[in-house]
């Protein structure tokens, strides 16, 4: 039913395969998406969260035109805030 696939991991740019038992495991828990990123980049991501660091990207506010710094990478379809002009925006 499935066939395995070879993915590019949007971090680092290596290959992998997204194998069939991955494939059956995601279709069984709702998974529409296929993975982004290779296991190694996965591994990284997720020590970090559990370590408290956490990637930053930095980017210029939508309402100041300032530096903000956000906790995802900016893809241009949605507004950018500062800390400042989010917190405004929240009010």
């Amino acid at each position: 039913m499935f066939e395995d696939k070879t993915l590019t991991c949007r971090d680092c740019g290596a290959e992998f395969t997204f194998t069939s038992g991955e494939q059956e495991f995601y279709e069984q828990r709702g998974f529409t998406n296929e993975p982004k990123c290779c296991l190694d980049c996965r591994q990284v991501r997720k020590n970090a969260k559990r370590n408290g660091e956490r990637e930053m990207f930095e980017a210029t506010c939508d309402s100041c035109g300032g530096t903000a710094r956000v906790p995802f990478r900016p893809s241009g379809d949605r507004p950018i805030y500062c800390s400042d002009c989010f917190n405004k925006q929240r009010d």
